[in-house]
């Protein structure tokens, strides 16, 4: 019987999660990872888990990104609202 993969946890050697990170830095992070991941010299492993770092820190970016250009779209006679990117609504 195989088991489950154990979830995945904030250790010492592991990077924290896209969510607790601040937008510049998460990018940083990625294009560190395609520059690694193009230089073609990680082994097979190393590719796959780059990979998966990189999807969740280019899903986190898009998903800033998305929600700062919304917050501009809410400009209403010279003032920006708050948005809450949960509720989609302006307050």
């Amino acid at each position: 019987m195989v088991k489950p993969a154990p979830a995945a946890r904030n250790t010492p050697d592991s990077p924290p999660a896209a969510t607790e990170m601040k937008f510049e830095t998460a990018l940083a992070e990625l294009e560190q990872i395609v520059q690694n991941m193009e230089s073609g010299r990680l082994p097979l492993e190393e590719s796959i888990d780059a990979y998966r770092r990189g999807s969740e820190l280019l899903k986190y970016c898009q998903q800033k990104l998305n929600d700062a250009e919304r917050k501009i779209q809410v400009l209403e006679d010279g003032a920006l609202r708050d948005f809450d990117p949960a509720s989609g609504e302006t307050q």
